[in-house]
């Protein structure tokens, strides 16, 4: 588990906003836990030009594919939730 390297105590605005101090990024992932812990993570979001024809091709694929039925059997993610949690 990864060591605080700040710890602060905040509050919710009327508008049931939270305000991070020092935040590197614009956006975040948000998890609340059932014992009421929240774990925020940073995301990077990409502007779309930014990704490769390469891969624009291949999502466009996988589309069609879906569109057809050509799909495999659902995943389970039961297993990977308890690991998550």
């Amino acid at each position: 588990m990864a060591r605080s390297i700040k710890e602060y105590d905040a509050r919710l605005d009327s508008k049931k906003r939270l305000t991070l101090r020092g935040a590197k990024t614009m956006y975040y992932r948000v998890r609340e836990k059932q014992d009421g812990t929240i774990e925020l993570s940073p995301r990077v979001l990409v502007h779309p030009e930014a990704i490769s024809q390469k891969t624009l091709k291949m999502i466009d694929k996988s589309v069609d594919q879906l569109k057809k039925g050509s799909v495999s059997e659902p995943i389970d993610l039961e297993e990977l939730n308890k690991l998550l949690d």
